[in-house]
């Protein structure tokens, strides 16, 4: 942020990135660990898959608006 500011492109991708992948790791530990969920192998992978899949839609988004 101190190199290219907030309102650039690379700011508004990055905030865009940290929104959408930011809950990732935060649902596996806060709700599976609360009803004591042992095996989040396959879990896991579809979340990262979808994380993949979130970069290319926010790319896609932020060109598209910013």
């Amino acid at each position: 942020m101190s190199t290219y500011g907030a309102d650039s492109f690379t700011g508004r991708l990055a905030c865009v990135f940290q929104c959408a992948a930011e809950t990732t790791f935060y649902v596996i530990a806060v709700y599976f660990g609360s009803i004591k969920v042992k095996n989040t192998r396959y879990t896991l992978g579809a979340m990262l898959l979808v994380d993949l899949i979130c970069v290319f839609a926010a790319i896609f988004l932020c060109l598209l608006f910013f």
